[in-house]
C-alpha cells in the first residue's frame, strides 16, 4: 500500500482525490489550512475505507507552511507514492485590480509551492522506480488572464517538461486542467457563475476519474471532458487577441475573488 499527499484536501477537487484514493486503499496524507476540518475528513476517510489518513495543517502562501510539506515528502522513511498538487486561489478582477501581494501569494501557491513540492518529493519516487504527481491547473491556463492564467499556464508547461525529463524512469506527472467544476471555489469565494450554462459543470468525482485515467496512460495533460478539450483545442488555434469573448468570460468566474481551493 503506497501513500498520497494532496494539497487543498478538504473541499472540492482535493476532497475528490482523497476520496478516490482512499477508496483504491491508498493511505494519505490531507494538507490544508484548516486543522479541525482536515481531522474531521481524515477520520471520515479513516473509518468509511479503513486506510490511514495523516493531517498537516499548512498554508502554502508562507514559507512555513511550504517547508512542512517539503519535510514530509522528503521523509524516506514513510514514502509518499503520488503527490497531487491541488491547492490554489483567485484574485479578483484583472490586472492591477488585485493589491500586489495577494498576487505575489498566488505566484506562491500556484508555482513556487508546486516547484519545491514536486522538486521534494520526486527524488525519492525515482529512487524507488515508481511515483506520479498530479498538479491540478485549468482550462484558463490556455486563455489570456493575467496572474491566475499565467500561474495555470506555467504549471501545465513546468508538467509537462519534467514528465519528458523523467520519461523512462518509472515516474509519472500530469497537468490536470480542469473547466467548470462544482465546488466550494466559487461559492466560498462570491464568485458569480449564473452566466455558466448548466451543460459546462463538471463534477469533482469526474474530474478525478479522468484524471487518473489519463495517467494511468502514461500522458502528460488531462482536460475532463470532450467540450473543454474542444476550448483547448480552439484556445490553441486562435491567437491570443481572438480569445477575447472566452477569456472574459472565463475572468468573470475562474478569478473574480479571493477564493481558496481547500
Amino acid at each position: 500500500m503506497t501513500t498520497a499527499l494532496i494539497t487543498g484536501a478538504t473541499a472540492g477537487i482535493g476532497a475528490a482525490f482523497a476520496r478516490r484514493l482512499a477508496r483504491d486503499g491508498q493511505d494519505l496524507v490531507l494538507v490544508a489550512r484548516d486543522t479541525a476540518r482536515l481531522k474531521e475528513a481524515a477520520t471520515e476517510l479513516a473509518d468509511r475505507y479503513g486506510v490511514r489518513a495523516e493531517v498537516l495543517t499548512a498554508d502554502l502562501a508562507t514559507e512555513e507552511g511550504i517547508a512542512a510539506v517539503e519535510e514530509r515528502l522528503r521523509d524516506a522513511e514513510r514514502p509518499v507514492g503520488i503527490l497531487v498538487n491541488n491547492a490554489g486561489f483567485g484574485n479578483q478582477g484583472g490586472y492591477l485590480s488585485a493589491p500586489l501581494e495577494q498576487e505575489l501569494a498566488m505566484v506562491k501557491v500556484h508555482v513556487e509551492a508546486v516547484l519545491r513540492l514536486t522538486s521534494a518529493a520526486v527524488p525519492g519516487m525515482r529512487e524507488r522506480g515508481f511515483g506520479a504527481v498530479v498538479n491540478v491547473a485549468s482550462v484558463a491556463a490556455f486563455l489570456p488572464r493575467g496572474t491566475y492564467g499565467a500561474s495555470k499556464a506555467w504549471m501545465v508547461s513546468f508538467t509537462q517538461g519534467v514528465a519528458r525529463d523523467l520519461g523512462g524512469s518509472g515516474v509519472r506527472l500530469l497537468a490536470l486542467c480542469p473547466g467548470f467544476t462544482r465546488t466550494e471555489f466559487h461559492q466560498r469565494a462570491g464568485m458569480g457563475t449564473k452566466n455558466v450554462p448548466a451543460w459546462g459543470w463538471l463534477s469533482a468525482e469526474r474530474v478525478v476519474d479522468e484524471a487518473l485515467r489519463d495517467l494511468a496512460r502514461g500522458r502528460s495533460l488531462s482536460v475532463p471532458s470532450r467540450r473543454y478539450r474542444a476550448v483547448v483545442a480552439l484556445a490553441r488555434l486562435l491567437p491570443a487577441g481572438g480569445l477575447g469573448g472566452l477569456s472574459s468570460k472565463a475572468a468573470r468566474t475562474y478569478g473574480p475573488q479571493r477564493g481558496r481551493r481547500e
